[in-house]
């Protein structure tokens, strides 16, 4: 495995970042998760325009434009003779002597690690998962802008610790005001009466890019589809309930905590086959890497 670190290649057991870089000090930093699918890399500009959009709001320049990106990721696919692959943009603050000035830190550090795409069990998309809902809360918005896709953690990692205690696929957060959020790596829907409902960007999620598909996949399937709170009492009493990322893509869910759920049910097996036929569409249109 070939790993990219700003500019140049290393061979896994070489691919070093030092201690006193601040993303490992203290989190510091962003990153997006990518797929690719038969050498192209699913909504590309999206996972870019979002990683700038974090590298904004975070005030780190970012050392490659958009173009530059691309080729970086498309060069990381070539040079580990992937098609199939999952893909990991980190950028750091950077190596810089401890305390938390940014100023601290004058080049950031830029990795891009792709592996080979292992797909997830049939049976989980046949027969669904559990999540639980967890008592981990999602980060309050005024502390932490949720538009951030950051590389600090921790309040995920709680909630995937007691996920993992309940024997869940997934650990579901509230947030400050007990209203369904999101999943430790996942945005969360659910169907009633037809209609499809995911909590709004206010509620303190992540603007997840397979969340914006299955919105528009849904649209076009005149599917109602609505962005709103609900509790955990309403998550618990949908027809349906399915959770969403880059590398899962759309996940039914079977049980939440130990109420069971019919999946998939109708409209998640519409939306996953429009999900399906959307990436296809991609791979015809000929949307690589460079």
């Amino acid at each position: 495995m070939q790993i990219y670190i700003n500019g140049t290649f290393y061979p896994k057991e070489e691919a070093k970042v030092s201690v006193f870089d601040h993303g490992y000090l203290y989190g510091d930093g962003i990153y997006e998760t990518l797929r690719a699918y038969d050498g192209y890399v699913f909504h590309l500009e999206e996972h870019i325009e979002r990683l700038e959009h974090s590298a904004k709001l975070m005030e780190i320049t970012l050392p490659l434009e958009e173009n530059g990106i691309m080729k970086a990721i498309s060069d990381t696919l070539a040079g580990n003779g992937l098609k199939d692959a999952y893909i990991r943009v980190s950028v750091s603050r950077g190596t810089g002597e401890i305390g938390l000035d940014p100023e601290l830190c004058p080049v950031p550090t830029f990795v891009i690690i792709a592996k080979q795409f292992v797909d997830y069990p049939t049976e989980l998309y046949e027969k669904g998962v559990k999540i639980a809902v967890v008592e981990t809360r999602r980060n309050h918005p005024e502390t932490l802008n949720p538009a951030i896709k950051s590389t600090n953690f921790l309040n995920n990692i709680f909630a995937k610790m007691e996920a993992k205690k309940a024997g869940a696929f997934e650990g579901i957060m509230l947030n400050h005001a007990n209203f369904v959020a999101e999943g430790t790596i996942s945005n969360v829907f659910m169907v009633k009466n037809g209609e499809l409902l995911t909590p709004p960007l206010i509620a303190g999620i992540l603007e997840g890019v397979t969340r914006g598909l299955v919105i528009e996949l849904a649209e076009k399937l005149e599917i109602k589809v609505y962005e709103e709170m609900f509790s955990e009492a309403a998550l618990k009493d949908a027809d349906e309930v399915f959770i969403t990322n880059t590398t899962m893509e759309i996940m039914p869910v079977r049980e939440v905590d130990d109420k069971t759920i019919g999946a998939p049910g109708r409209v998640t097996k519409m939306l996953a086959e429009a999900y399906r036929q959307e990436v296809l569409r991609a791979l015809k249109m000929g949307i690589r890497a460079d």
